[in-house]
């Protein structure tokens, strides 16, 4: 009787553990690289011709900006974006690597040429809105210490909860 209440609180905390554990991800084609700074291009698809917003935050230095399809952009340090008007000879439906380069490390991020016929180069487009930029999303803003300590606590305590039971329990029934 021991052996299963021991082995459902190593369960428990099995699960505690691998609830709280983040998830790290490979980067597959039309996601982002996981870097220790956030980026972001917005709008992710655009017409040739058309002016895109780039983001970074949490970079502390000068952060550069290159794709082929539009020239490098500097991001000072303290600035957290900067525009580039995508080149009028971009092709419609093509999907463009950017870069993002802070200090010496870089992420990648894909910006999507939009199909169809591009404005005439005297128009300036206007650039499609798709919701509130509510941030970077999760995962790419990097570790913090706070929350891994957090879960860290949590698992601890389900861990010693699961076994004080566990122990009480026994005790209790002449285990």
């Amino acid at each position: 009787m021991r052996a299963i209440r021991v082995a459902s609180a190593a369960l428990l905390g099995m699960t505690a553990l691998t609830l709280t554990a983040p998830v790290a991800a490979a980067r597959n084609d039309g996601e982002r690289d996981i870097t220790s700074f956030g980026f972001d291009v917005s709008p992710t698809t655009i017409a040739a011709g058309g002016r895109v917003t780039l983001s970074v935050n949490g970079c502390r230095s000068d952060a550069k900006v290159s794709s082929g399809i539009f020239d490098t952009v500097t991001i000072p340090k303290g600035h957290g974006s900067a525009t580039a008007t995508v080149d009028w000879d971009a092709k419609p439906g093509a999907v463009y690597e950017v870069t993002f380069q802070c200090g010496k490390e870089s992420g990648h991020t894909d910006l999507t040429i939009a199909t169809g016929r591009p404005n005439h180069p005297t128009h300036t487009p206007v650039p499609v809105h798709r919701g509130v930029n509510a941030g970077i999303g999760g995962g790419a803003g990097g570790f913090d210490l706070g929350e891994i300590g957090l879960g860290a606590a949590l698992v601890a305590g389900s861990v010693g909860t699961a076994y004080y039971w566990s122990r009480r329990r026994a005790g209790e029934h002449g285990g």
